[in-house]
């Protein structure tokens, strides 16, 4: 007993040394792919290789470290981002010092429906790891992060995965990632043999062989480039070269004199590439071996410490003119909120990436977002599951804070001396719902917890009661987030909920601009009731949101009414006109309406402002919107023509067809009304043999038909519940 205590103190006495890393020895990492990439198999390799873990975990076996929900466990897929943090000893660096280095790392889902978490990961992370299939390529939700990472910025390593698998195809997967994400990429580690014949691979940098034996094996062995991969080795290494020296003059010069550049030389100018984030070095191989060995060094390499990024820019809070944060410990705290988590310990967890100053226990922080103080309880250093508590946190880490309750995901927190808002992030929209009730009436009250806390978690996830019907009403980025989340709601709240089928988050919207007058009067024993307003609306662009305007002149209505006319506006466009579903992209403008020196209220004009937008949207030709989905379907070539035709009676567009190695890719846009049961259908029309991925791509108008069919059925739907 006292052996492992001293064990345990032994651990935490070297994680506090640890914590006096220096900024530039700091790498705040994502690993980000499409599903079953092998993002989770190479986050257990690295915890392997640095130490952090005595054996490599398995997603097969449920032994992963970042993958420890029950639900993640059973799957075999990763649903929330893990935090982890490790250490790595790089020896015989040139483009950066030799030393210790601490690597935090977020694993994050592959899966769609979970894509609030690739999300909010990138926008807090320094660099990102994208790994893709070595067999596939550039997969659907390939681009999807993709193209994410390049909305924040986020310099990349590029991993091509599973080359010893049969089907691997090296060449066709880098043609994939120039042709399909355009990216400007040059490979820096080659493989030595694909599909079986896999047993290594070449760094280009260094022109040696790096091999090993089996799987297990703890260390490469180097030794000369194997005759057979010696040209193809000459080639790939004049594409790098070739790649990276407009990013660093000497190699530039190198380069145009026909010399070769020293290995400090090539790794300084891909290492200026990526921090630049114009260039993406590729390491081809199996991550499931020693090679991550040389992934690690590339992290610490390649990718930038906090100190490499410009500082920090967001809004002075107080004047709204640009404030500037330097990434410095001496600087004022400022940080941003990017997840919320609640562990049954610990109580409600708020993760925050630390971009300048300190943070304490007990320390009196800002939330800028919404104007209030917060002291922070407690803070903890992350390790997936397992939680380790500290006293003060630096500039450049992540971390998580107990004890602040008003601060959520997108939220800035900062010194109250110093005010700074960052950018936030965004979310997409939830595009399917469905109804959920309690099981027993006891459940009721536990059941509005639950949610409440699930929807603190997941931005994406959205409740509302339908007042029409009664029926509480939850809504994500599909089936699955929604299964996991009633799942949850089981296990770790002991709440029984019954839903019902999935339905489809339609929207509802105008074609024309229209006027409606909305005039609410009542006359009791009292003081009566007096609203009257005049509103125009406009259909706006797709995905162009909503705009309020008031265009009173003359003082027809005094302007605290007008605050309530809007909110009356916001609340019918939320509960929808036509079939119950919200109203999206229109401009409303009051331009007109009359008041009353006593009666008239802010109640009044609300219900006024309600109803003059109800009249006036009847009158705009209202149309539904639905969400289209982006499908991916690979099949075998044989039964192509079958799943085409299915397809095509789903009102499916089909994009194009491609061949990837045995399989066939059908692209093909279908509304998601279509799709409910796809997964069974499309094993029934190929004996189990194809697979498909699908994401939401927009809205589209339903067509008139039915639509009719949709409205019919909520007025039946409305009139059942008032019965």
């Amino acid at each position: 007993m006292a052996e492992v205590q001293k064990k345990k103190s032994a651990m935490v006495m070297t994680i506090t040394k640890d914590r006096e890393v220096p900024l530039e020895r700091i790498r705040n990492i994502g690993i980000i792919a499409h599903i079953d990439a092998g993002k989770t198999t190479t986050t257990e390799r690295i915890l392997f290789e640095t130490g952090k873990t005595y054996k490599q975990g398995s997603v097969d076996e449920g032994t992963t470290v970042t993958d420890w929900m029950a639900q993640e466990r059973e799957r075999g897929i990763t649903i929330v981002s893990a935090a982890i943090t490790t250490f790595w000893d790089l020896k015989k660096a040139s483009s950066v010092p030799e030393g210790h280095y601490r690597i935090n790392i977020i694993d994050t889902p592959g899966h769609i429906d979970f894509t609030a978490e690739v999300e909010r990961s990138l926008r807090v992370l320094d660099g990102a790891i994208m790994v893709f299939d070595g067999r596939t390529g550039v997969e659907s939700q390939s681009e999807t992060v993709w193209r994410q990472a390049d909305r924040y910025n986020v310099p990349r390593i590029c991993v091509l995965n599973k080359l010893n698998l049969i089907g691997a195809d090296f060449e066709g997967s880098l043609k994939s990632i120039k042709e399909r994400l355009g990216a400007n990429a040059a490979p820096v580690i080659i493989p030595i043999g694909q599909e079986h014949e896999h047993r290594g691979v070449v760094d280009l940098i260094k022109m040696k062989a790096l091999t090993y034996k089996a799987v297990e094996d703890a260390a490469l062995t180097e030794e000369e480039i194997p005759a057979e991969f010696l040209e193809e080795a000459k080639k790939y290494r004049h594409l790098l070269i070739e790649k990276v020296s407009e990013y660093d003059d000497v190699t530039l010069n190198k380069y145009l004199e026909g010399q070769e550049p020293t290995d400090d030389e090539l790794k300084g100018a891909i290492r200026k590439g990526v921090i630049s984030g114009k260039f993406f070095p590729i390491f081809g191989g199996d991550n499931r071996t020693a090679e991550a060995q040389l992934l690690l060094n590339g992290v610490v390499e390649f990718l930038p410490s906090p100190l490499d990024l410009p500082a920090v820019e967001g809004i002075d809070t107080k004047t709204g003119e640009k404030a500037v944060r330097e990434r410095k410990n001496e600087a004022p705290f400022s940080g941003l909120a990017f997840k919320v988590m609640t562990d049954p310990h610990v109580g409600r967890l708020v993760y925050l990436r630390i971009y300048s100053g300190k943070l304490s226990s007990g320390q009196v922080i800002y939330n800028a977002t919404r104007q209030k103080e917060e002291r922070i309880g407690k803070l903890v250093l992350l390790h997936a599951d397992q939680r380790e508590l500290i006293e003060t946190a630096f500039a450049g880490e992540i971390v998580a804070a107990v004890g602040i309750k008003e601060t959520t995901t997108g939220d800035t927190v900062c010194d109250p001396g110093h005010l700074i808002t960052l950018e936030s992030i965004n979310f997409p929209e939830p595009v399917i719902s469905l109804a959920i009730e309690p099981a027993t009436k006891s459940d009721q009250e536990k059941m509005g917890i639950a949610l409440g806390k699930l929807s603190d978690e997941d931005p994406t996830f959205r409740i509302k009661s339908n007042q029409e019907t009664g029926q509480t009403i939850i809504a994500g980025m599909g089936e699955l987030q929604l299964e996991v989340l009633v799942d949850r709601m089981k296990r770790e709240f002991n709440v029984e909920a019954t839903t019902g089928a999935p339905q489809v988050a339609y929207k509802e919207t105008i074609k024309k601009i229209a006027e409606g007058e909305g005039k609410y009067i009542r006359q009791t024993g009292g003081r009566g009731q007096y609203g009257h307003c005049l509103l125009r609306i406009e259909p706006k662009g797709r995905g162009e949101g909503f705009e309020f305007k008031s265009e009173i002149k003359g003082g027809a209505i005094p302007q605290e009414f007008i605050s309530p006319i809007e909110k009356g506006v916001k609340e019918k466009m939320e509960n929808g006109i036509l079939a119950g579903f919200p109203m999206v992209d229109m401009k409303v403008a009051v331009f007109d309406g009359s008041f009353h020196d006593v009666d008239s209220s802010e109640i009044a004009f609300k219900i006024a402002g309600s109803l003059a937008l109800e009249e006036a949207a009847r009158r705009a030709d209202m149309i539904l919107l639905e969400p289209v989905m982006k499908v991916e379907v690979s099949t075998p070539e044989e039964f192509m023509g079958d799943v085409i035709g299915d397809l095509s009676s789903k009102r499916a567009q089909i994009q194009g067809t491609e061949k990837k190695g045995m399989m066939t890719i059908i692209n093909a846009q279908a509304p998601l009304a279509e799709l409910s049961g796809y997964a069974t259908k499309l094993r029934s029309l190929s004996q189990g043999r194809a697979s498909y991925y699908m994401e939401p791509s927009h809205y589209e108008e339903v067509p008139k038909n039915i639509t009719e069919g949709i409205v019919a059925k909520a007025g039946k739907v409305v009139m059942a519940r008032g019965q």
